[in-house]
């Protein structure tokens, strides 16, 4: 990961990204396989919504962990 500040992945959010969305397609990705998302704290719930409704949801984490777990 870059020294940047990470943006919130919602269409339109500038604000830094305080949560990682972890989540993976079934139809398209291997069980192991795991994309991201970011998010603020204002956009948490709705995308966790959005991939959470369509099954793709595998955890959200906060992104100092994520970057820990990375990292370490």
């Amino acid at each position: 990961m870059s020294d940047e500040t990470p943006i919130c992945s919602a269409k339109g959010c500038r604000a830094a990204a305080d949560w990682v969305l972890a989540w993976n397609n079934p139809k398209i990705h291997t069980p192991e396989r795991r994309k991201t998302w970011l998010a603020c704290d204002e956009h948490r719930e709705h995308l966790s919504q959005f991939l959470g409704v369509r099954g793709f949801l595998k955890d959200v984490v906060k992104f100092e962990e994520w970057r820990a777990a990375e990292e370490g």
